[in-house]
């Protein structure tokens, strides 16, 4: 009786694990899928997408500095944390279309073609790696511009998707967010080229060096926490959030301090 148990349980869980794998894997071996495609996949599928992404085509790209999204890992993971983006969704168009075109620079970037299926970030994000890969980033300014830009593209390409395809409209609180969004888009554009010669005390040196560092998903994860209660006009959670964001903040902190000591 327990063995019949336990193979039942196997059973069902490799049915209910199987798609998550398999979506992903598909999408990452052939890059090209669409964010119609995207779309179908539920969060932890796409978190699983963008990591795969990572550790399979961008380290045959860029051996060794691979992780260049894990702040949108962080989006994701907040995505999934508060049920938001179901397949179909004005989140998960908008959302889609930041991973179509990331899929497609890759994929022009590494040769293996030339289609942009129609997303104007798919031709900034293979430059963006591309120059990336030749060393032509190497300061942090130059390097957040060409990141925010390529998802700029690809985000708005998302919301009219979204909204000029499928007739979606975000909530207000979805609204708001997204105008938060966009301004941490704008800060990685407009970072001040002067903090690229000041004296580092490591990497989490200032708050803007630790928020909108593109390889780490904690201060998009806390931050869009805090924006999304912000967005609700939700003051308890947005204070909640807020001192858990500047925790993390104090954390990196003491780990640069501890790593200096």
């Amino acid at each position: 009786m327990r063995a019949a148990f336990v193979t039942v349980l196997v059973t069902l869980l490799s049915v209910t694990l199987a798609p998550v794998a398999t979506a992903s894997a598909t999408c990452t071996d052939t890059l090209s899928c669409t964010a119609e495609e995207i779309n179908s996949m539920s969060m932890p599928q796409r978190l699983t997408f963008v990591r795969q992404l990572s550790s399979g085509p961008a380290a045959e790209l860029l051996p060794g500095n691979p992780n260049r999204w894990r702040n949108i890992e962080g989006i994701i993971e907040f995505f999934h944390d508060q049920g938001l983006g179901a397949p179909g969704s004005w989140v998960s168009y908008v959302d889609s279309g930041i991973l179509e075109g990331m899929e497609r620079g890759l994929a022009i970037a590494l040769g293996r073609g030339e289609d942009t299926f129609g997303n104007p970030g798919s031709r900034l994000w293979a430059s963006y790696l591309t120059r990336l890969r030749d060393g032509l980033l190497t300061s942090r300014s130059a390097h957040d511009l060409a990141w925010s830009q390529a998802e700029q593209a690809s985000t708005e390409h998302g919301v009219a998707l979204a909204e000029q395809v499928h007739g979606l409209t975000a909530t207000p609180a979805e609204e708001r967010f997204y105008q938060f969004s966009d301004f941490y888009r704008w800060t990685l554009r407009n970072r001040p080229a002067i903090l690229d010669f000041t004296p580092q005390i490591g990497p989490n040196a200032t708050f803007l060096d630790w928020f909108t560092d593109v390889t780490n998903d904690v201060p998009t994860r806390r931050g869009a926490h805090a924006a999304y209660s912000m967005s609700e006009f939700d003051l308890p959670a947005g204070t909640f959030a807020t001192l858990a964001l500047c925790r993390a903040y104090a954390t990196a902190l003491l780990a640069d301090y501890l790593a200096d000591a």
